[in-house]
C-alpha cells in the first residue's frame, strides 16, 4: 500500500465517519486517485459542465500540472437507479480505467475523467450506443470542472471590485485557538479519552461486518444456511471480532508526515504545515503544526527549522490558485534510530538549471552549517514539481542533496531500508502488532509459500520468511521493490522472490504458477483496494484456500470482499471464500482510521 495525505495530515485508514477527516489537497490537481460517489453531488456541479469556461475558473487547465479534467466525459441516459459501485464494475467489465466516477444522486447521467486521452477515447468508443440494462447510452465530451478556489473569488470580486486575486485571504479566525482548530482537522479524536476512541473504532468494525453480512447474503444465496447460523453466534456478524488492539504509543507515533507550504491561517506568509480547509472549499490556509499530538518532537524540529529558512529565502510560495510561485511541500520521515529524511518539493517556474542548483547547494549549507544543523537532518531531497504529468507523486524525480539515500528502520527483529517515495507503515509499533496478528493467523510452516500482494519494502513477506518455503511479493513501486531485495540481503534471507509491476497484471500469471498446497495470500492494497482482475484471479486459483486481507479502508474495499464471497458466475469462476474471523489494529491514535485484517478461507 502507497498512499499517504498532503497537507491535512489525516490518517490512512479505514473510517468511523467516511467523509468528516479532510483529506484531499488541491482536487484540480488530482495529487492522488480519489473516487467520488453519488452522495457527493453539489448542486452547481451538474451546471458548470455546460457554462462556457471563463478566463480565470478555468485556468488551471493550461498550466503543467496533471489533471484529469481534461479528459472528462459524460456518460448519459444512465440505467434508472444505477449506484456508483454498478457504474465503476460496468467500466472495469468493458477494461475501462477511469480516475474519477461522480454520479448525481437518480440523475441519467454521470461524469468520468481519465489520466490519459487515449483512455478517454478508448471509453468514448467503446461506451456510444452501447445497451446497459436495456438503455442505449450517449457519451460526449464534457467539459472542466471551475476551479473552486477562482470561482469564489470571482463571486467576491463582483461584490468588491478591490478584492486582491493574486494573494489569498487569510481565512476567518474563530475564537477558538487555530492550533485547536487543527488539532480537530488532523486528529479530531484528540479530546476523546483512548479507551473510548478504541470502544468508537470497535463499533464501526461491527458495523462494517455487520454491511458485509447482508452483502453475503444477497450475492451468495447458498451460504444464507451458513450466514444465519453465524449471525446467531456472533451477535448479527458473519464472523468473530477480536476486539481492536491499541497502538503501543499515542502520541508523536507518525514516522512520515507531508506538510503544505502556503499562506498561514493568520495572513502570515511562507508557512509549513497543515491546511485547515478544503481546496473545493474555497481554502489554502495553511496552520502550523506545532501543537498537534500524532507528529514527533523531531519532525516539529525538521518543519521550524525549514520554514526559517523559506521566511529568508527570496522565493514565494506556490499558489494553487494562480499557479504561481514556488515553495510547494515539504516531507519527513524519521526512524527510531534518529535518522531523519527531508523531501523539498519546489515548482521551478521559470528558473535556470544554474538557479536551481544554487538553491539545493544553500539549503544543503543550510542544514548541514546553518540554523538547520541542530534538527539533525541525515538525508536531503529537491523534486522539481512543475511538470508534473502524473497524479502520484512517487513518479517525480528526485535530486539526492545531501547525507544517505536512505533510512532504516527496525521491525520484528528484522532491519529495513527505506527510499524516498516508498511505503512503510507510519505508525512503527502498532505495525509490529499488525504483522504478528499475520503471522499468527497464517499458520505456516515449512512448506508453505506466502503471496505478499502490494508488499512495499517487502515488511509483511520478509517478517513471515523464516517460517516457510518461499516468499513471492509484488509492488508496483519500483523504489520500493529495490529496497525489498536489498531489505531481503541485509537480513539473510535468500528464499524470497520480488516483483516489479502492477499486481492486476503480475499476480494471475504467478498464482497459476504456484502449485504448493499450503499457499497462502496476505493482500495489504491502497486504499481503493485490489483492482478487480486480481480478485478474479485469486477466485480462480481454486488451490488458494486462505487468504489475509490487510485493509485500510474497509468501506473502499468492501467490493472486494463481497467479490470474494459472492456466488460463481459467468464472471467469478471457482468457489468462494468466507469470512473466518477479523481484527483491527489502531494504527492510527487520535484519528478516525485504523487497519481491518480478515481471514477468509475458501468455502470447500
Amino acid at each position: 500500500m502507497s498512499q499517504t495525505n498532503l497537507g491535512t495530515m489525516a490518517e490512512e485508514g479505514a473510517s468511523v465517519s467516511p467523509g468528516v477527516v479532510q483529506s484531499e489537497t488541491c482536487e484540480l490537481t488530482d495529487s492522488r486517485v480519489m473516487e467520488e460517489s453519488e452522495k457527493s453531488s453539489p448542486p452547481d456541479e451538474t451546471r458548470v459542465e455546460t457554462d462556457e469556461p471563463g478566463e480565470d475558473v478555468y485556468r488551471y487547465i493550461k498550466g503543467d500540472l496533471f489533471t484529469s479534467e481534461i479528459y472528462k466525459i459524460e456518460i448519459q441516459n444512465l440505467p434508472k437507479f444505477v449506484s456508483f459501485s454498478d457504474l465503476r464494475k460496468f467500466l472495469s467489465r468493458n477494461n475501462l480505467v477511469p480516475h474519477k466516477i461522480k454520479l448525481f444522486g437518480k440523475q441519467p447521467y454521470a461524469f468520468v475523467t481519465f489520466k490519459e486521452e487515449k483512455d478517454r477515447d478508448q471509453a468514448m468508443q467503446v461506451l456510444q450506443g452501447q445497451v446497459w440494462k436495456n438503455r442505449n447510452l450517449r457519451v460526449r465530451l464534457a467539459k472542466p470542472k471551475a476551479d473552486p478556489i477562482a470561482k469564489k473569488r470571482k463571486q467576491e470580486g463582483q461584490e468588491n471590485d478591490d478584492h486582491d486575486l493574486k494573494r489569498p485571504a487569510a481565512v476567518e479566525v474563530l475564537d477558538r485557538p487555530l492550533s485547536e482548530q487543527i488539532a480537530d482537522v488532523v486528529t479530531p479524536l484528540w479530546k476523546v479519552p483512548y479507551e473510548e476512541q478504541l470502544k468508537k473504532k470497535e463499533q464501526n468494525v461491527l458495523h462494517v461486518l455487520g454491511t458485509l453480512t447482508t452483502e453475503i447474503g444477497v450475492h451468495n444465496r447458498a451460504l444464507v444456511p451458513w450466514v444465519f447460523q453465524q449471525k446467531k453466534m456472533y451477535g448479527g456478524t458473519c464472523c468473530p471480532l477480536e476486539g481492536v488492539r491499541p497502538s503501543p504509543v499515542q502520541t508523536e507515533y507518525r514516522n512520515k508526515c507531508e506538510f503544505l507550504i502556503g499562506v498561514g491561517a493568520d495572513g502570515e506568509d511562507k508557512t509549513v504545515g497543515c491546511r485547515l480547509g478544503k481546496y473545493k472549499g474555497g481554502s489554502c490556509a495553511v496552520v502550523e503544526p506545532f501543537d498537534t499530538v500524532h507528529i514527533p518532537a523531531k519532525t516539529k524540529e525538521v518543519v521550524k527549522a525549514f520554514q526559517k529558512y523559506i521566511r529568508s529565502s527570496p522565493y514565494c510560495v506556490y499558489s494553487p490558485e494562480t499557479y504561481e510561485g514556488h515553495w510547494k511541500q515539504l516531507t519527513v520521515r524519521i526512524s527510531r534510530a534518529k535518522q531523519i529524511m527531508a523531501i523539498v518539493y519546489f515548482n521551478p517556474q521559470k528558473l535556470t538549471k544554474a538557479e536551481l542548483a544554487e538553491l539545493q547547494g544553500e539549503l544543503a549549507k543550510y542544514f548541514t552549517e546553518g540554523d538547520g544543523k541542530d534538527c539533525g537532518v541525515t538525508s536531503l531531497y529537491f523534486a522539481e514539481e512543475g511538470q508534473r504529468k502524473s497524479p502520484n507523486l512517487e513518479d517525480l524525480p528526485l535530486d539526492h542533496v545531501y547525507g544517505d539515500k536512505y533510512i532504516y528502520e527496525h521491525l520484528l527483529g528484522l532491519k529495513f531500508r527505506i527510499s524516498p517515495h516508498a511505503f512503510f507503515q507510519v505508525n512503527t509499533l502498532a505495525a509490529e502488532v499488525l504483522y504478528s496478528a499475520v503471522r499468527d493467523w497464517a499458520k505456516l510452516n515449512q512448506d508453505s509459500t506466502v503471496l505478499d500482494v502490494c508488499c512495499g519494502t517487502g515488511t509483511i513477506g520478509l517478517s513471515l520468511a523464516k517460517n516457510v518455503r518461499n516468499v513471492i511479493g509484488i509492488e508496483m513501486c519500483q523504489e520500493a521493490i529495490e529496497d525489498a531485495k536489498v531489505n531481503a540481503e541485509i537480513n539473510g534471507l535468500s528464499n524470497v522472490e520480488f516483483l516489479c509491476g502492477k499486481a492486476e497484471d503480475l499476480f494471475p500469471t504467478v498464482i497459476n504458477s504456484l502449485t504448493s498446497q499450503n499457499l497462502v495470500a496476505v493482500v495489504d492494497p491502497p486504499r481503493a483496494g485490489l483492482h478487480s482482475r486480481v480478485v478474479l484471479a485469486i477466485r480462480r486459483a481454486e488451490h488458494l484456500k486462505r487468504l489475509i486481507y490487510v485493509a485500510c479502508n474497509a468501506r473502499a474495499a468492501m467490493n472486494n470482499f463481497v467479490d470474494l464471497c459472492r456466488a460463481p458466475s459467468h464472471r467469478v469462476k471457482g468457489s468462494p471464500f468466507r469470512p473466518v474471523k477479523a481484527l483491527a489494529v489502531d494504527l492510527f491514535p487520535h484519528t478516525m482510521y485504523y487497519e481491518l485484517l480478515i481471514l477468509f478461507e475458501r468455502v470447500e
